[in-house]
């Protein structure tokens, strides 16, 4: 599918592309949004432009050289933009900006949320964008902050697991905590990523024609990028205090099964004495009145059934089991 910006449009529209008629784009365009575009659709579009549409596995190579690059008279970047921010595991996939002497080009085969955050921000104020300069500004300007929301949210998840991880009492459910924190690790490991690809975008770009020789837009893209390196410095100090929690959480899980243990060996040594004593006699006197009990092997029964009862509850009840 593709969709079309124009310059004077209150939203984007959804173009039908002929590919046997050819298909001309229309001179005001100033963003052409092509998401799971088809070879026609990629044919038509490098038609209209005079550039080529990176495939999809061009997209997900990790070489630099692959991602930042420029050629035909376009600037080709392609930056990991995070998705499903809100779930334990966000997504990460790639998006590629063409940046053309006249539209931006958006290739992508998912639907992140700054780009929807962006077009409804177009429809509220439609003269915000009036070249494909400002699109790719603005753009970018929403998925640092779509970056930022998902990191807070991160930061947020993790101190809470701190207030559990140095709560006083037992370290029952830790098991769930540590899944907890890895997934959170692994978020984190994953918006490092996008912010620091998105840092390298920047940079890349800030000598291209569309920035060099503009003093409003290339301080916008500065910004941009310090904006990138404060949210890389941030989610660097949330992924240490997960390191932290999950190695404190370990170390109190040790603690506490040393402790377990020098129960049991308490135990061991308390009954070690009698167990002796027991085996060396045997139990073998004449006089045991318990040996006449009618009663005797029923009793000797539930004693066996709570001596082993006991010491489970006591274990549940401490959290041990």
């Amino acid at each position: 599918m593709i969709r079309l910006y124009r310059s004077g449009c209150a939203a984007c529209e959804a173009v039908e592309i002929d590919v046997i008629g050819g298909w001309e784009m229309p001179p005001d365009t100033l963003w052409i949004d092509m998401i799971e575009p088809s070879h026609g659709e990629d044919a038509a579009v490098e038609r209209a432009l005079g550039i080529s549409i990176p495939t999809r596995a061009e997209m997900s190579e990790l070489e630099a050289s692959s991602r930042l690059y420029r050629e035909g008279g376009a600037t080709y970047v392609t930056a990991d933009i995070l998705h499903r921010g809100d779930d334990d595991l966000p997504g990460i996939d790639p998006v590629t900006f063409v940046l053309t002497t006249g539209p931006m080009v958006t290739i992508r085969y998912f639907d992140p949320r700054p780009f929807t955050m962006f077009t409804d921000k177009l429809e509220r104020e439609p003269a915000l964008c009036q070249t494909g300069a400002d699109m790719f500004l603005n753009l970018m300007e929403a998925i640092i902050d779509r970056a930022s929301d998902v990191l807070s949210g991160l930061g947020a998840k993790v101190e809470g697991f701190g207030v559990h991880v140095f709560s006083e009492g037992k370290t029952v459910g830790f098991k769930h905590l540590i899944t907890k924190l890895g997934r959170a690790h692994i978020a984190s490991a994953r918006i490092e990523q996008s912010l620091a690809g998105l840092a390298r975008v920047f940079a890349f770009v800030t000598v291209d024609d569309w920035f060099e020789h503009a003093d409003e837009p290339r301080e916008h893209l500065r910004s941009l990028s310090r904006d990138a390196t404060s949210l890389i410095a941030h989610n660097q100090a949330v992924a240490s205090g997960i390191n932290f929690q999950l190695s404190a959480a370990l170390g109190l899980i040790n603690i506490e099964q040393s402790s377990i243990f020098k129960m049991f060996s308490i135990f061991t040594a308390v009954l070690m004495p009698p167990t002796l004593i027991g085996a060396i006699y045997g139990m073998n006197f004449e006089h045991m009145p318990e040996l006449r009990w009618m009663a005797g092997y029923p009793m000797a029964l539930g004693l066996m059934v709570v001596s082993a009862a006991a010491p489970l509850l006591y274990f549940r009840r401490r959290g041990w089991i």
